[in-house]
């Protein structure tokens, strides 16, 4: 298993974003076809939400890529 990690700096990331952003996909749109397929995990449970509000301290997976969303370190 590959684990990509995510300083969220806002209070939510879609997710479809959040899968461009870790590199899962090449785009949004193709985020938003991964999504409609059934191949996304959110918190271990199927999403098909592709504007699904994804937060610090979940855990997003599809495939052998597990994307983990954090609040960036304090300073």
């Amino acid at each position: 298993m590959q684990e990509v990690r995510i300083n969220l700096n806002r209070e939510f990331v879609e997710l479809h974003a959040l899968l461009k952003l870790a590199g899962a996909c090449d785009s949004g749109g193709a985020g938003k076809a991964l999504v409609a397929s059934g191949a996304v995990c959110v918190d271990g449970k199927t999403e098909t939400r592709k504007s699904c509000k994804i937060r610090a301290g979940q855990s997003v997976q599809i495939g052998d890529l597990i994307i983990r969303v954090e609040l960036p370190p304090m300073d």
